[in-house]
């Protein structure tokens, strides 16, 4: 079975699935754009980098022809690839996986594959509690329940995500759960205990320190200052107590000032590149993600549990449900609530989650579930494409 992807540019987080992918169908992968060092300061992480890991290895790919005026991922035209129906329609594929719906490219692919006859699967991570106006909310409430039945299957990443696709009332069974993961056994070989304490002595970092771990872009929507100020509240009780920032972006500085002003011993080590992260969670007692809904889920929490690390993360958070919510692997607290955050943290330092528990919840959102969802999904497509006919 020959199956066509369609993505914006290799994303760190879905080259391993698409390496699993291959070794059980033959697979080939169309990216739409080149990213570059700039691409990348662009996306909020304040530095340019490329990053240090093989992103093209394992699978065969090609990088369409991107024509557009201005080439980018932050705006919807930035990525324009009309090759990709020569590309379909010449492939002899089964059917066409489009990772998402937000650039036009992946519409162009979707009109593409219609024209020739192959079956379309999308997969996201759109979900109702993402920020949006009225009139946006309106405008969806009347085209997506038709606009989204041009997909022949649809994969949601977690509970928010499945909840989307019936909000606008698509077929269930046509809904394939195909979670959001990461590569749990790299991340796990490489979050050793030598690792993180190495870190932490190079930074000054006392082995009895309780260090809260914030990764990811500093950003206003991910409410990094959050932290801080729970970190505030927490001085008297829990001696020794560190914040630690693995990430870079627009807040850096006033992290630092904000930190000073309240008493907090914060360290940030700036833009850690992927091979750099595992050390970062070795090092830390929790990971703490405090975003609005703009965060339509945070991998960062994944890649915490594959390191056996708690998580706090808020009920903005895309990934709360699924994840935390169970209390299992952490704590879930209401996004913005200073207090709360505090609590959750304490009761987490107090009451650390059994490694086991940690392990299954990361193990329920696993490379195998996420590419078992995918093959299931492009399975049932060409079945019904051969009926139909």
């Amino acid at each position: 079975m020959r199956l066509a992807i369609l993505a914006s540019h290799p994303i760190q987080y879905q080259i391993p699935i698409f390496r699993l992918l291959a070794e059980q169908l033959d697979l080939k992968v169309f990216f739409a754009h080149r990213a570059s060092e700039t691409d990348q300061a662009k996306a909020g992480f304040g530095v340019g980098f490329e990053w240090d890991i093989d992103l093209l290895a394992g699978y065969e790919y090609e990088f369409l022809d991107n024509i557009a005026r201005h080439p980018g991922l932050d705006h919807f035209r930035g990525c324009d690839t009309p090759s990709i129906s020569e590309k379909l329609a010449n492939g002899n594929y089964a059917a066409l996986l489009v990772m998402g719906w937000h650039l036009k490219c992946f519409l162009q692919g979707v009109w593409a594959a219609k024209r020739s006859g192959v079956p379309v699967v999308v997969r996201g991570d759109s979900h109702l509690e993402t920020p949006r106006g009225l009139v946006k909310r309106v405008a969806k409430m009347v085209l997506y329940p038709i606009a989204l039945r041009f997909f022949n299957a649809a994969l949601y990443v977690g509970q928010r995500s499945r909840r989307y696709w019936e909000h606008y009332g698509y077929p269930k069974n046509q809904l394939f759960f195909s979670p959001h993961c990461v590569d749990n056994e790299w991340f796990s070989e490489r979050a050793t205990e030598v690792t993180g304490l190495s870190l932490r002595a190079k930074y000054g970092i006392s082995q009895n320190a309780s260090v809260l771990l914030f990764a990811g872009k500093l950003v206003p929507f991910k409410r990094p200052l959050d932290l801080v100020s729970a970190a505030e509240l927490l001085t008297e009780t829990i001696p020794n107590l560190t914040v630690l920032i693995a990430g870079s972006g627009v807040l850096s500085q006033k992290m630092t000032d904000t930190a000073a002003e309240k008493g907090v011993h914060l360290v940030q080590l700036g833009f850690c590149n992927q091979t750099e992260m595992p050390a970062a969670y070795a090092a830390a007692d929790i990971l703490v993600l405090p975003s609005q809904g703009e965060e339509t889920w945070g991998l960062v929490a994944n890649e915490a549990l594959a390191c056996g690390l708690p998580i706090v993360v808020s009920d903005a958070c895309g990934c709360a449900p699924d994840l935390a919510a169970d209390a299992c692997a952490g704590r879930v607290f209401t996004m913005g609530d200073v207090v709360e955050l505090a609590n959750a943290i304490a009761e987490l330092l107090t009451n650390t989650p059994d490694a086991k528990a940690l392990l299954g919840k990361a193990m329920d959102y696993s490379l195998a579930n996420a590419v078992k969802g995918i093959v299931d999904a492009v399975e049932f497509v060409t079945l019904s494409e051969v009926v139909s006919r």
